[in-house]
């Protein structure tokens, strides 16, 4: 079942950062999954927040950058140990298939995608400290994330399972954030 799980893994993989690739992804998708590219984003969020909800923005401001730090620390201090799958750039037997893009490759491990679940995070914290202020676009963090996690796939350093596996953690860790801010400090109101 593994072994399938993998070969139905790479294949997807091999579709993604191969078969897909075009020019201007090439140049667009390193970019994307650089941070000088996406804080702007997070930097007007709040700003967004400041400018409606004032003083409340610094706790806004910890729990977002909790939920960042929590996603971060589970995905590589403890996840990418635990299972210690090489990158597909990194593995042996694989990375002659592989396009890089990426400036490295990173010896850190796989399993799960810092990148996906510090967004996939953010993602789910924004999307539920923000649903009492607005509804228009705000599942547009959602397609944030997941632009800045096909990218990892595309230049080379992720598999699409790590996507998943980050996305996962990452919506897990930023549900609890915003309903432990939203409960507990008192949300965005």
């Amino acid at each position: 079942m593994l072994k399938k799980i993998i070969e139905i893994d790479q294949y997807l993989f091999i579709k993604i950062n191969r078969d897909s690739s075009n020019d201007f992804f090439d140049v667009l998708m390193p970019l994307l999954r650089e941070a000088k590219f996406w804080i702007p984003l997070y930097l007007f969020m709040g700003l967004i927040v400041w400018m409606n909800f004032g003083k409340k923005i610094i706790g806004w401001i910890l729990f977002a950058a909790a939920t960042a730090g929590a996603t971060d620390f589970i995905s590589s201090k403890i996840f990418k140990p635990f299972f210690g799958r090489p990158r597909p750039c990194a593995d042996t037997e694989f990375a002659t298939q592989v396009k890089l893009l990426a400036s490295y490759c990173g010896s850190n491990g796989s399993f799960t995608s810092s990148h996906a679940a510090t967004h996939f995070g953010i993602a789910m914290f924004f999307v539920l400290t923000f649903k009492h202020f607005t509804s228009k676009f705000i599942y547009l963090f959602f397609a944030w994330a997941s632009a800045v996690c096909y990218a990892q796939v595309y230049v080379g350093v992720h598999y699409p399972t790590d996507i998943l596996g980050g996305a996962a953690l990452g919506i897990i860790t930023g549900w609890t954030t915003a309903h432990f801010y939203n409960k507990k400090v008192g949300g965005l109101h």
